[in-house]
């Protein structure tokens, strides 16, 4: 008898759990489309390619020292008399120094531009994400999927709060 109680208790225990679970509303947003449509996202990105072309301009720099050392060098190997052995080695030297400088200053030049994205677009994607969770908050949403990722091959049907959420941002 005892164990007749414990499996109909177990029993109405996952009856009130599937029906708790069957009632969770699922939502889902393109959240790229709603970041690249917030004025914030245009105004960082123009500052990010700001700072990113005054980088270039350094690199730019670089090169063109590169370039110059280059050309000496194949000036001075055709030249007569020919160049030195010694004065060789030390040309190639300042050109493979000069290749090392362009590769360093590049790879710092990209870590920058990450950091300086990150910096700029923090506070649009925490904005965002504040106003996906307030929408879905209001709606009664348990869950929402972001459906710009393209990762979800099958899931349940869902509202689009896309609309609802650039209303609450204000973005058209």
């Amino acid at each position: 008898m005892k164990k007749y109680v414990i499996i109909a208790l177990v029993a109405f225990t996952g009856l009130f759990s599937a029906k708790a679970s069957a009632q969770s509303k699922i939502a889902h947003i393109n959240a790229q489309a709603l970041i690249q449509a917030m004025p914030e996202t245009k105004k960082a990105q123009t500052d990010i390619e700001t700072f990113a072309q005054g980088l270039e301009r350094e690199s730019k720099t670089l090169i063109d020292e590169y370039n110059k050392k280059m050309q000496e060098f194949d000036k001075a190997s055709q030249a007569t008399p020919p160049m030195s052995e010694t004065m060789k080695e030390v040309k190639v030297k300042e050109i493979q120094e000069a290749q090392k400088r362009i590769q360093d200053y590049e790879t710092i030049a990209r870590e920058k531009i990450g950091t300086k994205q990150n910096e700029l677009l923090k506070p649009v994607y925490d904005k965002a994400r504040k106003a996906i969770e307030d929408v879905a908050k209001e709606k009664g949403y348990a869950y929402v999927i972001d459906s710009s990722e393209g990762m979800l091959l099958v899931s349940p049907a869902g509202d689009d709060i896309l609309a609802a959420v650039k209303t609450k941002l204000g973005v058209q």
